[in-house]
């Protein structure tokens, strides 16, 4: 295969890693009991790896290991902790097996980054296509268990979502042995230990402030669609097997968004592109909350696609903000905030607060109110949509890059 193909399989296997048990593990620590601040702990663990490794393991991991080899042990010994936290029955056990599985996993997502910009020729045109790999991957992993969960899936059943992401987990392991040797990085003793200082230093500036803190809000809430969505599915009337399916609708819209996003980019400007992306959460969770009960479900399931506006019209666009108008000189602080805000600060807010909020909206002995639910994320939404409306101010309209790649052909 060549080298893109190559990268290509390396990002489909990394990411369904990650998608195998994402849908599921909420509703699956219900099953053996955690209580809604045991689920938040677990739920908040990617965030914890990402706090860790922006001091520690991301560095450790750039100076002294090639990346091939790091992919390597990281995937292995993770892929045993998750085959272990499958038969994990107490809180304790199942937090300390996942837990290590997510300080082992976490790390892997940048050093596939690096490894893929190492050994690409041109990784501005390229790397666009490895990463859809994830995408394809996240898409690819909900069908096996079509087969394997029944309509109303057990504990017993829905533990497969670790096993399979295990066995993936040992694909990976081995498959990286295969890829290009790409040694510990000569640059690493140069790397800016405390990014988050120099990130911090940015929010002087107005527009910086702003896009950080909506930033921080729309991460709450779209790392929260995850924890309550299988659950919600269900009630709606959609089988255990198939919300995995269901909802890695919104994956197959990714795609096509991120397609546009250049041409977007150019006619609506980083404003209105990143209000369309969080509008998108307003009417998701909007839809959810009045359609809960109306047993429109072909509706629910429609509204799905508004996953890919929501991911590329925000979060994407973020990506390109900072890369396009941040100096050189601080641009990789401030990706690295941007990082933290969504797979650390945002992830751990969500895993605390909307497990509660299920609990706090479940009458004793009753079934979630899920229209009071999405109340509560979707006025979250309208008020990241306020804020960029009327005090972010960016100090370009658009990027010069999105015009030219938008002219037609």
């Amino acid at each position: 295969m060549s080298i893109r193909n190559r990268l290509f399989l390396m990002m489909l296997l990394e990411i369904a890693i990650w998608g195998a048990w994402q849908i599921k593990i909420f509703p699956y620590m219900g099953m053996l009991g955690f209580t809604a601040g045991q689920q938040a702990w677990v739920g908040s663990v990617f965030g914890i790896a990402s706090l860790i490794g922006l001091f520690f393991s991301n560095q450790f991991a750039d100076r002294n290991f090639s990346a091939e080899r790091f992919l390597a042990f990281s995937h292995l010994v993770g892929g045993v902790a998750l085959i272990a936290t499958s038969f994990a029955q107490s809180f304790p056990a199942f937090f300390a097996l996942f837990l290590i599985y997510g300080l082992l996993y976490v790390p892997t997502l940048s050093v596939t980054n690096s490894l893929a910009f190492a050994n690409l020729k041109d990784p501005a045109r390229d790397f666009g296509f490895v990463r859809m790999g994830g995408t394809v991957g996240w898409i690819v992993v909900s069908w096996p268990f079509i087969f394997l969960l029944g309509d109303q899936a057990d504990a017993n059943e829905t533990r497969w979502v670790f096993i399979i992401a295990g066995v993936l987990s040992f694909a990976l392991a081995a498959y990286s042995l295969s890829l290009p040797h790409t040694p510990p990085r000569k640059d690493a003793v140069g790397l800016d230990r405390f990014a988050w200082l120099r990130a911090a230093k940015l929010l002087r500036q107005p527009f910086v402030a702003i896009l950080f803190l909506v930033t921080f809000l729309d991460a709450v809430i779209h790392n929260g669609y995850f924890v309550v969505i299988d659950g919600f599915l269900t009630h709606v009337g959609i089988s255990a097997k198939m919300t995995m399916v269901v909802s890695s609708l919104g994956q197959v819209a990714e795609i096509v968004t991120m397609l546009v996003l250049g041409a977007v980019l150019t006619r609506l400007g980083w404003k209105w592109t990143m209000i369309c992306g969080i509008l998108g959460h307003a009417i998701r969770y909007g839809v959810f909350a009045l359609f809960a009960d109306s047993g429109m479900t072909s509706l629910i399931i429609a509204v799905q696609v508004l996953h890919g506006v929501c991911y590329a019209f925000f979060f994407a666009t973020v990506y390109i903000f900072v890369d396009a108008v941040f100096p050189k000189d601080v641009r990789a602080s401030a990706q690295g905030a941007a990082n933290l805000l969504i797979l650390g600060l945002g992830m751990v807010v969500a895993s605390q607060l909307f497990p509660r909020l299920v609990a706090a909206f479940t009458p004793a002995g009753g079934v979630v109110d899920f229209q009071k639910l999405f109340v509560v994320p979707t006025v979250v939404a309208i008020v990241g949509i306020l804020l960029l409306m009327f005090f972010f101010r960016p100090p370009s309209h658009g990027p010069v890059e999105a015009k030219s790649a938008a002219t037609p052909h």
